[in-house]
């Protein structure tokens, strides 16, 4: 399915979500330009990565997650419920992220005024009802009966008991007040995502474990479309290989070992 057919479809499925996702990637490319323009940084970075890095996920996320909802029709109060919250809480995160990146401040983590830290609690107010959310959709998924295959369905159900694991791994960075790990925060990076050269990094494992979302039940697609036998093995398989694979970058991170020592040392 190309995005043009993928997009048509999802407007079908969940419209509220389609656009709002949509407005994301206007909101990146936007942030985009303003980084070639503005050579401020935060953090040992342009002021403007995140909001990019952040529009770019969001719209992603809201995007499969409007479509995951269409197999629990069943349950349109719940959709919808679940729909709006989901876009009022991204709106929320997006929005603190800008408002901080235009001041030129960091927007996580910054409790350095009264002011950022009404913001940061703002922002994390908005993840926790997020997360409620998809907690919600989860038990949906467990107790609903669709007509979706058992490989696809088990990988939207595995895929989002991993998403959760990696919002735990980000309450983590909240409760520490900080995503690394052994060493101070602005510090050298990867480039773009910022990831920790020096020490551990937990955003790697929140990183993969979210986009779990998306990679798990694509598996489970393609192997289905390519009529691969067993399919439900290979399933588990993948998804549990890839939920090692997000545990061992956690406790790595958790251990102070930055990402480029694990795969070079």
């Amino acid at each position: 399915m190309k995005l043009p057919e993928f997009y048509r479809e999802l407007i079908q499925r969940n419209r509220l979500l389609a656009y709002v996702g949509l407005t994301h990637i206007g909101l990146f490319i936007l942030f985009l330009g303003f980084s070639l323009i503005d050579s401020r940084t935060v953090m040992g970075i342009n002021t403007w990565i995140k909001p990019m890095k952040f529009a770019l996920s969001i719209a992603i996320y809201l995007w499969t997650v409007g479509w995951f909802l269409e197999y629990l029709k069943n349950y349109p109060r719940s959709i919808r419920i679940i729909s709006w919250g989901l876009a009022i809480t991204m709106i929320v995160e997006i929005v603190c992220i800008v408002f901080q990146s235009a001041r030129g401040v960091q927007s996580h983590f910054n409790y350095s005024t009264e002011l950022n830290s009404y913001i940061f609690l703002a922002m994390g107010n908005a993840i926790g009802i997020n997360t409620l959310l998809i907690i919600w959709m989860t038990v949906l998924f467990f107790v609903e009966r669709t007509n979706l295959s058992p490989s696809y369905l088990l990988a939207i159900r595995l895929a989002l008991l991993l998403f959760l694991f990696a919002s735990a791994v980000g309450g983590m960075m909240v409760g520490q007040v900080s995503h690394s790990v052994g060493v101070a925060e602005g510090r050298a990076g990867l480039p773009f995502v910022n990831w920790s050269t020096e020490g551990g990094d937990l955003r790697i494992a929140h990183f993969i474990g979210i986009h779990g979302l998306q990679i798990i039940p694509f598996f489970a697609y393609k192997i289905e479309q390519q009529n691969w036998q067993n399919s439900h093995v290979w399933t588990w398989l993948f998804a549990l290989t890839y939920t090692g694979v997000t545990g061992f970058v956690f406790w790595e991170a958790a251990n102070a070992r930055p990402l480029l020592s694990t795969l070079f040392r």
